[in-house]
């Protein structure tokens, strides 16, 4: 395989051309002024827990309540030997102390109003040719910024009570921890436009400002933002709300025949087999567990041991099949309506039954990609896809479940279906290194094995994989291949890889194999293959680290918008 010249890393970048703008017509925000966000976001950024907790509190204490605020109002009236253990209304109905009980009532509905109202007015948020600003509070002021050359995704997630009225969350991915910067809440159609702009605007044109104040400014082509009343924003949201529970969400914009869907019937099936580990690993625990102490129940001899044997059974027993069923109806839930196709601005995955959520990956933000087949999926023939990329979030909040779905960008799929989404994921993939990942990769190995493999020495690392446990290196990625039981196999682009190294113990030195490590960012799919000939490893060592220099001086998928205006030109 021959080399290409590789261009200078450092040399000048070519000016970029202008972005195309916002359509005519649409109501666009990236104009670098302050907006708010949707009326009822304090309701469900917390007003529903808070109403939620009012109300068991005056449930709990209504009767101290009250007589407070009686004795507040009206003392004269306020007679706790004659309320007490009473039902309240009635109380207050006898006293004829109605209009006191709805001014109590009102007083509260117009402070809580007055609160949610004060927290939506201080919670605002702009896009600019640089940056996405959100800023919020009222005593505690703060605010939060992504650059939008650094922007790694846009999620739009609509919880379900959300989703009833139209409403989404908004959140721009950033390159760090803790680096996002949510949008909470707006109207699922403005969300949608925001996220049109956001990747507009990160495709690597810094003239989009220019570009727009020549084609006329946002104001012209659009009403302003403020000109919509906040009835309208109530009444349309909630139409669109209704509509897409029904319809479902972002398709719209992208062509039937390139999404990717799964059918119902394979991902319970393929979730139910996941779930029968579950019941191995639970007959396990509990056969052990009851080895030992039914034994020591029955040795007393007593007529009503048996009842504890039951009771034991029932109390380890139960709870875990309540968990399992549990765990196999999130995943089954969270990845039903699951759709994945090709933008514009990169790949939008949406999945979710209840809570909706869409994620867009912008070109060149995917830092590695892996294939794996559990040994319950082989008769099928499903795989999974899994990838690691910047998700902007802390380590406790990448550890949950919801961030790891996004890690999942087909949670189950035929070899169609892994062709359709590889080409999504990996677009410049060279055709002749596709035989490295399903043939000699995924189905190896074959006659004329490429890759480098555990030597045989080493076969205790890897007693029922060895054979298979090896990486391949092409100007493209490097690629691992690993796994018996459960095939796995690795891609890690050079250009975005972010080091490599090689590591070796004791007994590494004295069987001469050592370890290869891909670095790439925090996320499921692992880089090292171990037992490689120490020789062969600090040779591929430093082919890796030339050829991924090279990637990098080539790689323009960061600029993606360059490269479509270039294509219609042409």
């Amino acid at each position: 395989m021959s080399t290409p010249q590789n261009p200078d890393p450092y040399a000048a970048q070519p000016p970029l051309p202008p972005v195309p703008t916002a359509p005519a017509g649409s109501e666009s925000l990236a104009d670098g002024e302050w907006h708010r966000l949707h009326p009822l976001t304090p309701l469900f950024k917390g007003g529903l827990v808070l109403i939620i907790v009012a109300g068991v509190v005056l449930n709990n204490f209504r009767d101290r309540i009250i007589y407070w605020a009686i004795g507040l109002f009206a003392p004269e009236e306020a007679h706790v030997g004659d309320y007490s253990g009473g039902d309240p209304v009635d109380w207050v109905l006898e006293n004829n102390l109605i209009l006191i009980a709805l001014l109590v009532v009102l007083g509260a509905l117009i402070v809580l109003i007055v609160g949610f109202w004060l927290v939506w007015r201080f919670q605002e948020f702009r896009i600019s040719d640089e940056h996405v600003e959100v800023r919020k509070g009222i005593v505690f002021r703060s605010q939060r910024r992504a650059p939008l050359d650094r922007v790694q995704g846009v999620n739009l997630t609509r919880p379900f009570p959300a989703r009833l009225i139209g409403m989404a969350k908004l959140e721009v991915v950033g390159a760090g921890t803790d680096a996002n910067v949510p949008l909470e809440y707006l109207s699922t159609t403005k969300a949608e436009t925001v996220r049109s702009d956001i990747l507009r605007l990160a495709s690597g044109a810094r003239a989009a400002r220019e570009a727009r104040q020549r084609g006329g400014s946002p104001q012209s082509a659009a009403p302003a933002a403020g000109a919509t009343s906040i009835r309208s924003q109530l009444i349309g949201s909630m139409n669109g709300g209704v509509n897409d529970l029904i319809g479902g969400v972002d398709l719209s914009d992208v062509a039937p025949e390139s999404v990717v869907k799964i059918p119902t019937g394979r991902l319970v099936g393929s979730q139910v087999l996941a779930g029968v580990l579950w019941l191995a690993f639970f007959i396990l625990i509990f056969g052990v567990t009851l080895a030992f102490v039914i034994p020591a129940i029955l040795a007393d001899d007593d007529p009503d041991a048996w009842i504890g044997v039951v009771g034991i059974t029932l109390g380890l027993g139960v709870p875990f099949v309540i968990a399992a069923f549990a765990i196999v109806w999130a995943q089954i839930s969270r990845s039903l309506r699951y759709s994945i196709a090709p933008t514009p601005d990169g790949v939008r995955i949406t999945f979710g039954l209840f809570t909706t959520v869409t994620e867009t990956i912008p070109p060149g933000r995917i830092f590695a990609v892996e294939v794996t087949q559990s040994i319950l999926w082989r008769p099928f023939g499903w795989w999974t896809i899994k990838i690691n990329r910047m998700s902007g979030k802390s380590v406790s909040q990448q550890q949950s479940s919801t961030a790891q779905q996004f890690n999942i960008v087909l949670p189950v799929g035929t070899r169609a279906d892994v062709e359709r989404v590889l080409a999504l994921v990996l677009p410049d993939m060279p055709e002749e290194d596709r035989p490295l990942v399903w043939e000699h990769g995924i189905f190896g190995p074959q006659a004329g094995d490429p890759y480098h493999v555990l030597q045989k020495r080493g076969w205790w690392r890897r007693p029922f994989s060895w054979k298979r446990h090896g990486f391949a290196v092409t100007d493209f990625a490097v690629i691992m291949r690993r796994g018996n039981f459960w095939r796995k196999l690795a891609v890690f682009p050079l250009a975005r890889l972010q080091g490599v190294s090689a590591a070796q113990g004791p007994i590494d030195r004295a069987q001469r194999v050592a370890i290869l490590k891909a670095h790439s960012v925090t996320g499921p799919v692992l880089g090292d293959v171990v037992g490689i000939e120490s020789v062969d490893l600090t040779a591929a060592v430093d082919d890796i680290s030339r050829r991924a220099a090279a990637a990098a001086g080539r790689d323009q998928t960061h600029r993606w918008a360059q490269d479509a205006v270039h294509e219609r030109s042409a």
